[in-house]
């Protein structure tokens, strides 16, 4: 049992965790995330590793209510506890020193975003950072991703926090003004594919960090199945970042969609036991 420390709602649907976990706290990096089971008839979902703290054994987990296990998890508090919390998962970030960085962080893909940050910074990198939400109560971390970065912009579709705009429009700015030696984007599907688009225009290395629909966790479902370069790749074992030039992100999507339905079943049940 891993039992939660704190609770912060950053809005309505997305809240930051504080969970006890220090064995994976000791072993994290930038890039791992868990796969946590809230109780016995709970499903397994994974989460980003948003930061760690090895003395107090202690990880942070960003969580969006977007089903039945993600509201129950966005609905705990302090004292409570989670069943099974399984990690560090995945490949780390291959942090190095490349120069200039440019990091694309897209609603709660700021989350995973911020240790890589931190990580290339502490690399010795200029690290400029954009983050990009529709609406200014959905920028998380920003204080913290300005702890770690020489610049960052903010661009919001409806212009309520800083720039109004696509996260491309920032990007593409900034490779204009300067040389970007790489980039790292993390967020919605659709917002990788377009800064990945912009990027490749541009001949510039870019990873980007998928979310992938997984189950176990350790490549023997299937589930998190993407196809990079032509080859399927797992997302679990074999990512989750990958060269975000080679990766086929409108079957990303399709596979992202596939079980809309049942999960709006679900939902729809599960809120009817909580109203009754």
């Amino acid at each position: 049992m891993n039992q939660i420390i704190n609770v912060v709602s950053f809005s309505e649907n997305v809240v930051k965790l504080v969970v006890h976990a220090p064995r994976i706290a000791r072993s994290r990096k930038p890039g791992h995330f868990i796969i946590l089971r809230i109780d016995e008839k709970g499903e397994r979902i994974p989460l980003t590793i948003a930061a760690a703290d090895e003395k107090a054994g202690t990880i942070t987990l960003v969580a969006q209510k977007a089903g039945v296990t993600s509201k129950r998890l966005c609905e705990m508090k302090a004292g409570d506890q989670i069943l099974d919390l399984v990690g560090p998962l995945g490949k780390a970030t291959h942090i190095h020193k490349a120069g200039t960085v440019l990091a694309c962080g897209g609603g709660v893909g700021v989350a995973p975003l911020l240790p890589i940050v931190e990580g290339f910074k502490k690399a010795g990198n200029r690290v400029i950072t954009i983050l990009a939400a529709r609406s200014k109560d959905l920028i998380i971390l920003e204080d913290e991703i300005r702890q770690w970065s020489d610049e960052v912009i903010v661009m919001t579709d409806d212009g309520s926090h800083g720039r109004k705009g696509l996260v491309t429009v920032g990007a593409e700015e900034i490779i204009k003004r300067e040389k970007v030696d790489e980039c790292v984007a993390i967020g919605p599907a659709i917002m990788m594919k377009f800064t990945a688009l912009l990027t490749q225009k541009y001949d510039i290395p870019t990873q980007a960090s998928l979310n992938a629909i997984m189950v176990d966790g350790t490549g023997m479902c299937g589930a998190c199945r993407v196809s990079v370069g032509g080859e399927t790749k797992f997302t679990c074992v074999d990512g989750p970042e990958f060269d975000a030039h080679k990766i086929d992100f409108d079957e990303l999507m399709l596979r992202l969609g596939g079980y809309k339905n049942e999960e709006k079943e679900a939902f729809e049940r599960f809120m009817k036991t909580v109203t009754v």
